[in-house]
């Protein structure tokens, strides 16, 4: 075929081969026109493909080099105006020229050269059958391919090249490709690329058929799944758990995808969730996965409240809720200053000691509201077991969480102020010892992985605040001691609890009964009297009963309509709170002989004490009573010891301690006594019972004192003089290493007093003894 001219039609979308047999619509008038054409002359037509299928008038550029010269075979007019024609490919044709006339495409042809026969050629015979086995293998993994006309057309062809064309056209791979193929004028090359091609096709379809087989088998896993789960339903219905245990898990696991938590702690309760899903509702295990699930989303994992960095509006909660503590919320605010200078995991735990009822747990809740954070209160007085801070292990019937973690699901969040209150009250058994279990607690290096054993996720507990309170420091254990600051609130004046009473107490008890100070009125003085005569405290926690009690008598006579209101008196106190309940050891109207008065520090405070001591003839027997601790006794001992290496200098027999009887005595009895800061009183009044000097009834001591003599540091000393002033005694000997704390006392607890610094026994025996008689030889 030379060139000749055909009509041509633009195809979209669809390469045609040839030898093969193709059906398509056509649209365009122009294509049309071109059927009719070449139906009017031999049936023959050019069909060649657009480049780009958007082209409504393509030109020569918009059309590919070859095409195929085609037979129009038949003509469909269809009834919504369409018309499809049949054509079959006849050989490739390549287009040199294009024209339009009448509104008809024509084109140039020339024909393609293919040198396509190779009879007997071993080689190509071993190609063309293994291109129709790839081809065999093709439609026989192919689902969507119809394999019976492109088998019979694979089989009838002869040559490489044709072979080709009739798989080419069977395949059902990229249009864009089955060009590439139709522009291949070699044949063997052309059937190599087939081969390649089905290679390829039928590796894709492998693996698209495993995938699909794999999407299949999950799909109908999770059908007999969600068959199964709707049986369980049924079952549960009919059992008595109409929600279901199935719906109750979901409503965990999305309970947990809503909640900001850790993907690990989001982890936990989906497998949780799952495991309680399994089990029957009967089951008594399924009680325990329930409540461990609501457990974890109970507590907060990300939670916080707004912390406030003000430290002037620190101070002013303190100031306006505490009267006095100066030096203690001072510190406070230091060391609020210091953690927010440094960020939160500050390492120092404050801890608050002090006697009873001095305000260190309302101190603690004043510096939660100064900072914003949720307070919660944690009693530790009398804990025993370790289960109580670390929880129980799941695997125990009734198990539950530690306190620690059930303080912060109290608090919400994940930095409340905790306070640990009556710290030094823990106790050690054979459940462990919880004193040990609060040290991860307490250290900052590892709260913020704490494992409790009801949990077992660690939880971070770097946010919290702990603060401690204690009365005796010396009875928390070391290890816990010395993760610790310590703040003393030490015992209030008779001023300061004057005025606590009046500014706090008086209008609290007041709101607590639904009063007004028009009703009940109580002076300054009658407070002294209540404090004086009532009460036996270093802190305010008696007095506030004493008014609470005040109130509820008042309230009762104010509702029986005997009075309108009522003023308590010196003469009607007794009316409202009964006869005086403390008898306070007044100081003794003259000097006497053996006879002294020290000063003793208990919880509830400071004390005055009598020592008297009898010296009578006898073979040297020394007797203690008074409820004396074993330290109190030791002091006896030493000062005697002490006594007896100075007998050549005190005017004393030599010999004393062989011929001498003497008996030591502590009044009230039923009080025990111990420490050793009763040292140099016992030693002062022992010299004074020997010698038969008088002891000055205006003073009173406290000291350690060693078998040589010397004054060793006593604690306490504000609480001991404050005893010492309501016992009206106006000097006081304490040992000179006290004298930093003497610097440190409140002026208002100075005022008034005289106080003697000793060294040594001999600074007290020359400042104690009465007219200034000595007892030196």
């Amino acid at each position: 075929m030379g060139k000749l001219k055909f009509p041509l039609l633009p195809l979209r979308g669809m390469a045609v081969l040839p030898y093969t047999v193709v059906s398509f619509p056509v649209g365009r008038q122009s294509s049309l026109n071109a059927v009719e054409k070449a139906q009017e002359r031999d049936d023959l037509i050019f069909l060649v493909m657009q480049k780009d299928s958007q082209v409504n008038e393509p030109g020569l550029l918009d059309l590919y080099e070859i095409g195929v010269v085609a037979k129009v075979k038949q003509v469909l007019k269809l009834p919504n105006s369409m018309t499809h024609i049949i054509a079959e490919g006849l050989s490739r044709g390549k287009l040199n020229y294009l024209l339009k006339e009448n509104d008809c495409f024509y084109g140039e042809i020339s024909s393609v050269k293919e040198d396509d026969i190779f009879e007997g050629n071993i080689h190509i015979d071993a190609l063309m059958s293994l291109a129709m086995e790839k081809q065999e293998e093709y439609f026989s993994i192919n689902s969507k391919s119809t394999a019976s006309e492109a088998v019979i057309s694979a089989v009838s062809a002869k040559t490489p090249g044709k072979l080709a064309d009739v798989i080419t056209a069977g395949l059902a791979i990229d249009v864009y490709e089955k060009q590439s193929l139709l522009e291949r004028t070699e044949p063997l090359a052309r059937l190599g690329e087939v081969i390649n091609i089905l290679n390829r096709e039928i590796e894709f379809i492998k693996l698209k058929s495993e995938i699909e087989g794999k999407v299949r088998k999950r799909v109908e896993e999770n059908q007999k799944e969600f068959y199964l789960r709707e049986q369980l339903k049924v079952i549960q219905e009919e059992l008595g758990d109409k929600d279901g245990i199935q719906a109750l898990a979901e409503k965990y696991i999305k309970t947990a995808e809503d909640k900001n938590m850790p993907e690990t702690v989001k982890d936990v309760v989906k497998r949780e969730a799952e495991k309680l899903s399994k089990m029957s509702v009967t089951a008594p295990e399924s009680n325990v996965v329930r409540n461990y699930v609501e457990y974890i989303l109970e507590l907060p994992w990300t939670e916080e409240s707004r912390e406030i960095h003000n430290i002037s509006k620190a101070e002013k909660i303190l100031d306006s809720e505490h009267y006095g503590l100066k030096d203690v919320k001072e510190r406070i605010t230091e060391y609020l200053a210091v953690r927010q200078n440094t960020g939160e995991n500050f390492p120092t735990i404050i801890c608050l000691s002090g006697p009873p009822g001095v305000g260190k747990t309302s101190v603690a809740k004043s510096i939660a509201k100064a900072t914003g954070r949720k307070y919660v209160r944690m009693s530790l007085g009398g804990i025993k077991d370790e289960a109580e801070i670390r929880g129980h292990r799941r695997t125990y019937i009734g198990a539950m969480s530690g306190r620690i973690l059930n303080a912060v699901k109290q608090a919400g969040t994940i930095n409340p102020l905790i306070l640990l209150d009556e710290v030094d009250k823990l106790s050690v058994s054979l459940n462990g010892d919880p004193a040990s279990a609060l040290l991860e607690v307490l250290d900052s290096e590892q709260n913020n992985n704490f494992r409790d054993h009801y949990l077992e996720i660690p939880y971070d507990l770097s946010k919290v605040l702990f603060i401690c309170t204690a009365n005796d420091v010396s009875r928390i254990p070391g290890p816990l001691r010395d993760r610790m600051e310590f703040i003393n609130i030490s015992g209030y004046t008779l001023d300061e609890k004057v005025n606590i009473a009046l500014k706090h107490l008086y209008p609290k008890q007041l709101k607590l009964n639904g009063i007004s100070k028009r009703q009940l009125k109580i002076g300054e003085d009658i407070m002294e009297t209540i404090i004086n005569n009532y009460t036996r405290e270093a802190g305010v926690r008696g007095l506030e009963r004493e008014i609470g009690r005040i109130c509820r008598k008042t309230v009762k006579e104010l509702l029986e309509g005997e009075i309108k209101s009522v003023k308590i008196t010196e003469g009607n106190i007794e009316k409202y709170l009964g006869r005086p309940k403390v008898r306070r050891l007044a100081a003794n109207e003259s000097p006497k002989v053996g006879v002294v008065r020290g000063l003793a520090w208990t919880s509830a405070g400071g004390e005055t004490l009598e020592v008297e001591v009898s010296a009578m003839k006898g073979s040297g027997r020394f007797e203690l009573t008074g409820n004396m601790g074993d330290v109190m006794k030791e002091s006896a001992k030493a000062a005697i010891t002490y006594i007896r290496s100075k007998a050549s200098e005190i005017k004393l027999n030599e010999n004393f301690y062989k011929e001498t009887d003497l008996h030591i005595h502590i009044p009230e009895g039923a009080v025990p006594k111990d420490g050793p800061s009763a040292g140099i009183t016992m030693a002062t009044a022992i010299v004074s019972a020997l010698t038969g000097v008088s002891v000055r009834n205006d003073v009173a001591m406290t000291g350690e004192i060693t078998i040589r003599g010397r004054v060793l540091a006593i604690g306490g000393l504000k609480e001991k003089i404050l005893a010492a002033k309501q016992a009206g005694i106006k000097t006081v000997i304490i040992p000179s290493e006290n004298e930093k704390d003497y610097i440190d006392m409140p002026d208002n607890v100075k005022e008034g007093m005289e106080f003697i610094f000793a060294k040594g026994a001999e600074d007290v025996f020359n400042n104690a003894m009465a007219g200034g008689e000595s007892i030196w030889k």
